[in-house]
């Protein structure tokens, strides 16, 4: 869907890689105060930016710590939204 390798949760995206950027799922609602957050841009891979989901840059998520918090985000609003009915 956008050139990249995506992570899901309950099918869900959480999280994903494109190119050298992380790019974490944080919800209409997160989006504001993630893009607050050092190293990230808002995701528009298409020319639109997508609201609810960011990307961060590669000195964002170079501590340990800093990546798994940005995944943790990411799974924690993956988690939060209802299934999908098959």
């Amino acid at each position: 869907m956008f050139g990249g390798i995506a992570f899901m949760v309950g099918d869900r995206l959480a999280v994903g890689i494109v190119g050298d950027d992380l790019m974490v799922r944080v919800g209409p609602d997160g989006h504001d105060a993630a893009l607050a957050r050092p190293h990230t841009r808002t995701m528009d891979f298409t020319g639109r930016p997508a609201r609810g989901m960011v990307y961060v840059a590669p000195p964002g998520i170079a501590v340990e710590a800093d990546l798994a918090g940005w995944v943790e985000v990411g799974v924690a609003y993956a988690m939060s939204q209802p299934r999908r009915a098959r």
